[in-house]
């Protein structure tokens, strides 16, 4: 391999020397950058299907949550029976937070286990180690919302929306996964191992909470108010509620495009720049 990288240094060749880069291998050729993703997507999907644990917490966890404030608290909440179909649009993110958080989780592990030193050494694309894991995420999420919802038919959900409105909403969750799994990708990359980053990425998982996905935002005492009318979460999901429920959507849907949009960028220029730093490029 010296050899190799002393050619550059050498004079007019000589038979001698003609012999010796005729011996040396030429170096693969990189992989395509779909092909290398396709691999990692694959990649990630097994390792979540191994881990059929976290899987099925991930997707049990919201549905059980619909289940406690449907039956337990909706009849305070709503005495009309109508609260499902208030609550739904909120799990619906909910669950997609669940399901983002373990990407953190994942990177945090491929980033302290060697893998990546490995990976180095390929002839492909490093980080499409965290895209195929944001590729794989958004996939089980879509599963797991879809699941969700199905449940939430079962319970009493009536969504009066159009076939145009149904695609809205669904591309607005597609929008909203992608935003949060980059961001839980980056904290998986900044964080110093996984238990770490499950703690950080936790507390994100409380925004929902603090805004309307449970009640009205007007029946919160006025300082928390602030914060729950303007926080990006409060926005999509009154967009998924009106596009799904009739609502009045105003100017929820721009905030909601727009917040999603704007951490979306942010997050995947978090990740390259804390990847090169991580792996040494």
């Amino acid at each position: 391999m010296s050899d190799f990288h002393s050619l550059k240094n050498l004079q007019p060749l000589n038979s001698n020397n003609s012999m010796k880069m005729n011996n040396v291998q030429p170096m693969p050729k990189p992989a395509s950058f779909a092909a290398t993703n396709a691999v990692f997507v694959g990649r990630s999907i097994r390792h979540s299907l191994r881990n059929i644990e976290s899987l099925m917490m991930a997707i049990m966890l919201p549905i059980m949550l619909m289940l406690l404030f449907t039956y337990i608290f909706g009849g305070a909440l709503d005495p009309s029976g109508n609260y499902v179909n208030y609550v739904v649009p909120g799990i619906i993110l909910l669950c997609a937070g669940f399901g983002s958080s373990s990407t953190a989780v994942d990177v945090a592990s491929d980033m302290t286990n060697g893998i990546i030193n490995r990976f180095r050494t390929m002839p492909i694309s490093s980080i499409s180690v965290i895209t195929g894991h944001v590729a794989a995420s958004l996939a089980r999420n879509l599963l797991a919302t879809c699941m969700v919802i199905g449940v939430a038919l079962l319970v009493g959900f009536r969504p009066n929306a159009t076939f145009i409105e149904w695609l809205g909403a669904i591309g607005l969750i597609i929008l909203f996964i992608l935003t949060f799994t980059w961001l839980f990708a980056a904290i998986g990359l900044v964080t110093g191992s996984p238990s770490a980053a499950s703690g950080y990425g936790f507390a994100l998982l409380f925004l929902p909470y603090l805004s309307s996905a449970f009640v009205p935002t007007n029946t919160m005492p006025s300082w928390i108010q602030g914060f729950a009318n303007h926080q990006p979460i409060t926005p999509v999901i009154e967009t998924i509620r009106g596009l799904l429920m009739g609502t009045p959507v105003l100017h929820n849907g721009w905030w909601a495009i727009g917040w999603c949009s704007a951490l979306l960028v942010m997050s995947i220029g978090w990740c390259l720049l804390a990847f090169r730093r991580k792996s040494g490029k």
